[in-house]
């Protein structure tokens, strides 16, 4: 009886002994574990800041793109214009007239009652052409 209480003290210690080592290896995975979420979550924040400044310089340049592209719109119309006003003096049978203006029901019947037709407004915008770059 002593001999088999002795054996099962043996295997009783060995289990604890496995136990122990369990524990252990168990505390390290888990210090591990924690350490790499750590720095996941440091890679995640890094990667949101970066995430946000890309899109602040996207706003950045398509606000500057759709600026450039409204001043070469402007620019091309404000091209035509001066085009337009050379072929006046060089070449007046490429010029063309600005269109007149369309007077409304009331302006017609007026006017062919013998009144006189009210003066076109003069164009705003880029030197007088109507013309506006925003």
């Amino acid at each position: 009886a002593l001999d088999k209480a002795e054996d099962e003290k043996k295997v009783l210690d060995k289990t604890a002994a496995d136990f122990e080592k369990a524990m252990a290896d168990a505390k390290e995975e888990i210090a591990t574990l924690t350490e790499e979420i750590q720095a996941l979550e440091a890679g995640i924040k890094a990667l949101d800041k970066s995430v946000a400044e890309a899109t602040e310089q996207r706003q950045a340049e398509n606000a500057e793109y759709k600026d450039t592209m409204a001043a070469d719109k402007a620019a091309k119309e404000l091209i035509g214009v001066a085009k337009n006003r050379l072929m006046k003096f060089y070449n007046p049978k490429m010029y063309k007239a600005p269109p007149k203006r369309e007077l409304s029901a009331e302006e017609r019947i007026f006017v062919n009652n013998g009144g006189e037709e009210s003066a076109t407004p003069a164009p705003g915008g880029i030197a007088g052409t109507g013309i506006t770059y925003v």
